[in-house]
């Protein structure tokens, strides 16, 4: 969204004229850093206003640094705009929402300074009202400079700003294009939707996808296509070199499944499945790229074994060792039920006859507090964290391939070592465990085996 200009100039409009432009609508994410700056930084974990606002003793906290969102926002937009008349519009239209935005954390403030009231209690609502105030901006701007450009662009903020909280998503999307016509208009749409079920206690920042999803299957869409700044490529380009990756062009769900369980979501699962149930293909493009068709992701099967990406994870091992384990049921119970307590998400698990680990994507910090609440509840267990990271060759069909050996035989072959593997019967996955400051190598070394062996038959005879 920060290269907004650029996407006018080829995807929004393009060489299109006329009815050209229409038939499409369009759901856009915040400028990038605001969702940051409003809520918490997603690799850091420094604070924003949501986190000022909830744990600062320091009353003044959370007003600067929502001064600071609002700075963010007019700088992002007056960066981008090129008419004075639209940033000003744009600059209105920020401080209107931060204001009223700090009006209603200063009323919630007060009312929970009663002893009746819990802010603990409100805080969900308060992190999804900061949230919505990205994409809010982010429409507003892109109607502005669509309007400029002469094209029939109408806002469809779903953030439910001063509106009816008690509703649906389903109600919410279909009250807000009530009247709306994409066959005429160019319906821009925030990726944030208020609604009754609340779409950030399950998904939080995954949110858009949600709506994304559902905007797609209630509308009927021909085709449901994700934007992204680079093709859905075998590996990331930056680590194993633009020359050496390529695109994906066909995949499956299945495989989107894998990825997202590697923290490199294309979609998120449960966005993927409202698509699926309403068979509405999707697409993964490269939005500066527009005439390059992208990866089509559907429920097809390969048409032959192959390894379609190798991509890696820091993660933590979280091991419990028991002596008196074997035989005995309900550790796998009461060690799952303490990592859904503390929020962990788990990727994989391997167990023996008196030892459980499960590899989990999380802090340091959430794994202490999980390992004091498992100490008490098996006090002769040893329980201990170890950071380590995962590669993972992924493929519809990855039977027949080896990978297994011939992974770990690569990964040796750079003098390098994996301290565990596994495979799945179902051949759609292969994981390998290793050290943390080998996992780029490792990757490499796995991409180079399983990809770039594929596209140079001399390198397949040497493997």
């Amino acid at each position: 969204m920060s290269r907004l200009d650029e996407l006018r100039d080829t995807l929004l409009i393009g060489g299109r004229e006329g009815a050209e432009l229409y038939g499409r609508i369009f759901v856009v994410s915040a400028f990038g850093g605001i969702t940051n700056l409003l809520l918490e930084h997603k690799k850091t974990g420094e604070p924003g206003v949501y986190g000022q606002f909830a744990e600062s003793d320091n009353t003044h906290g959370w007003h600067d640094a929502l001064n600071r969102v609002a700075n963010a926002m007019i700088e992002a937009h007056t960066s981008i705009l090129e008419h004075p008349a639209d940033v000003q519009q744009a600059t209105d239209f920020v401080r209107t929402r931060i204001d009223g935005a700090r009006n209603c954390l200063i009323d919630l403030a007060r009312v929970c300074s009663y002893g009746h009231f819990r802010l603990s209690e409100h805080m969900l609502q308060t992190r999804e009202l900061l949230s919505g105030l990205g994409e809010a901006h982010s429409a507003y701007v892109t109607v502005l400079m669509l309007q400029r450009s002469g094209v029939d662009a109408r806002l469809v903020d779903l953030s439910g700003w001063r509106g009816d909280g008690d509703v649906n998503l389903e109600e919410r999307i279909l009250g807000a294009l009530e009247g709306v016509d994409p066959m005429t208009e160019m319906p821009i749409v925030t990726g944030y939707a208020q609604c009754k079920e609340g779409l950030m206690r399950e998904f939080d920042r995954g949110y858009s996808e949600v709506t994304f999803s559902h905007l797609a299957a209630l509308t009927g869409a021909r085709e449901a296509i994700i934007h992204k700044e680079f093709h859905l490529s075998s590996a990331d380009p930056n680590l194993v070199g633009q020359d050496a990756v390529r695109k994906l062009g066909r995949t499956n769900y299945d495989v989107a499944d894998q990825l997202s369980n590697m923290g490199m979501e294309a979609i998120h699962p449960k966005a993927a499945k409202t698509l699926r149930q309403a068979d509405v293909p999707l697409r993964v493009t490269n939005a500066f790229e527009p005439q390059d068709p992208g990866t089509l992701i559907d429920d097809q099967p390969a048409d032959a074994s192959a390894v379609e990406i190798v991509t890696g994870l820091d993660i933590i091992a979280l091991e419990l060792f028991e002596q008196d384990m074997v035989g005995v049921k309900g550790y796998d119970a009461t060690i799952l039920d303490v990592l859904t307590r503390h929020d962990v998400r788990i990727v994989s698990k391997v167990s023996n006859a008196n030892t459980i680990t499960h590899y989990v994507d999380a802090s340091l910090k959430s794994m202490r507090r999980v390992e004091k609440d498992l100490e008490k509840l098996y006090p002769s267990a040893r329980i201990s964290s170890r950071t380590l990271s995962m590669a993972s060759v992924i493929g519809r069909d990855l039977s027949g391939l080896a990978c297994l050996q011939r992974g770990l035989v690569a990964i040796a072959g750079e003098g390098l070592e994996a301290i565990g593997a596994s495979q799945g019967p179902r051949n759609v996955d292969v994981q390998f465990i290793m050290e943390r400051d080998i996992l780029k190598p490792v990757i490499k070394a796995l991409h180079k085996t399983f990809i770039e062996a594929q596209d140079k038959p001399e390198m397949q005879e040497a493997a």
